[in-house]
């Protein structure tokens, strides 16, 4: 596993298409914002369920990351 540092603002890339942005800092958590093909699912663990994906649509929707206006994360 890769361990970085990063603070508010700054970004991690992942390849050419793929960019994780650390938005806020608060006490017990960090929010993070994802930038992907569309394409790409992307899912919070807990609702991965291990290696199967949830087959719920409701649970695939509401953990998917959708970029925000960087002025109103």
């Amino acid at each position: 596993m890769l361990v970085l540092s990063r603070k508010p603002g700054e970004k991690i890339l992942i390849g050419d298409k793929i960019s994780i942005t650390v938005v806020r800092i608060g006490p017990g958590i960090v929010r993070i914002g994802v930038e992907a093909p569309g394409d790409l699912l992307i899912l919070r663990e807990e609702l991965a369920g291990g290696n199967e994906l949830s087959s719920d649509p409701a649970d695939a929707e509401a953990s998917l990351i959708i970029p925000s206006n960087p002025k109103n994360p």
